[in-house]
């Protein structure tokens, strides 16, 4: 029975996708007598947490009853109080937790409150899956450092586009619609600035209700165009310019003024040091990013270390053609023992397409 009521938590959390980060999701089932008598989840950042939801839901009184929850309850102030006060005050009698909260405020003191209190606590309940649930909280909370995806749309035989660039649309409807789904959720996307040249992209997510990440562009001297639409429509989502000391202070300026943020980042290789960029997105509070990037920024967020997780959507179809660009560029690897390795597949289909995903080792 605890996993059927916490997979009913897991879902209940999903729901808070794109409105909570950089909180996690979190759900909460109260059962009492066999009987779901609350449900809440964390709806809307900075108020309250899926167990104060859970509690206001109620539809009898929850003294006696055990709740399931996807994350140890917290035990310090933040912009609400203790969660793990009010099940106390509650008088819950039992808590299953699915994951450990790896923040330091939190780390096992939820817990420790609970059981002190002579509350039963069972802990590590479908766990991969409440990890799974927050992988983005769960390395930004711990690295200060935004969680990255690397999303690619290709041929069956690999290709990003023809010979002729054409590249516009490989895959379809129902994988486009997936992506922006995960625009939604994530709080950043970035590319770099060959991609803003060819395409002049809008960036944005293209759902009902959806949010809009913050657009960040690498471009280390700054060739972005002005009448670029990141540029132009600064009033659909923040845009920021990750470049370097090779920029000029006159187009610094211009961009500035109009509404561009402009981010200076260490040189590695004459390029942007993707690895102090994202030391410093961290430090601006972006947690996740969408990296939809071409071939070059692709092979260097992998060469840099900076990519947890790959999604790549397959089209059934092929292109062919030796000039043919695929996902992944630069110089690549040397020998097959060097090459990058996707552990926890998965795969789904997305109308004609499939769609792999899997974590970088």
């Amino acid at each position: 029975m605890n996993k059927k009521y916490m997979k009913i938590a897991i879902d209940l959390a999903k729901k808070g996708k794109g409105k909570v980060n950089p909180n996690p999701l979190v759900g909460a089932v109260i059962v009492k007598n066999e009987k779901i008598i609350a449900e809440g989840y964390h709806m809307v950042y900075g108020e309250a947490h899926a167990e104060v939801n859970a509690f206001n839901n109620a539809t009898c009184d929850v003294e006696g009853a055990t709740m399931y929850v996807t994350l140890e309850p917290c035990s310090h102030f933040g912009k609400t109080p203790p969660c793990a006060d009010k099940i106390i005050e509650k008088k819950i009698k039992r808590v299953v937790i699915g994951s450990l909260d790896p923040n330091p405020l939190v780390a096992g003191n939820g817990i420790k409150k609970l059981k002190e209190a002579g509350i039963e606590v069972e802990a590590g309940v479908l766990e991969s899956e409440c990890n799974e649930l927050n992988e983005v909280f769960m390395k930004y909370i711990v690295s200060k450092k935004p969680f990255v995806v690397m999303k690619c749309a290709m041929s069956l035989d690999g290709k990003i586009a023809t010979s002729y660039g054409e590249s516009k649309w490989i895959t379809g409807e129902a994988s486009r619609g997936d992506v922006h789904e995960t625009r939604n959720e994530l709080s950043g996307i970035m590319v770099g600035v060959n991609t803003v040249i060819k395409d002049n992209p809008e960036l944005t997510c293209r759902i009902e209700n959806g949010r809009n990440p913050v657009r960040i562009i690498v471009d280390s001297t700054l060739r972005i165009p002005l009448e670029s639409k990141v540029v132009t429509e600064v009033y659909k989502a923040k845009t920021i310019i990750a470049t370097t000391k090779k920029a000029s202070e006159d187009k610094i300026k211009i961009l500035e003024d109009k509404g561009v943020t402009i981010l200076i980042v260490n040189l590695k290789n004459d390029k942007v040091d993707l690895n102090d960029l994202m030391i410093k997105l961290g430090e601006l509070k972006i947690d996740s990013i969408l990296l939809e990037g071409g071939a070059t920024l692709n092979f260097s967020a992998l060469d840099e270390g900076i990519v947890d997780k790959v999604q790549m959507y397959i089209a059934p179809k092929i292109i062919g053609g030796e000039m043919s660009k695929t996902p992944v560029g630069g110089n690549g690897i040397e020998a097959l023992k060097d090459a990058y390795k996707l552990r926890n597949l998965t795969t789904r289909v997305l109308g004609d397409d499939i769609l792999i995903e899997g974590y970088i080792e």
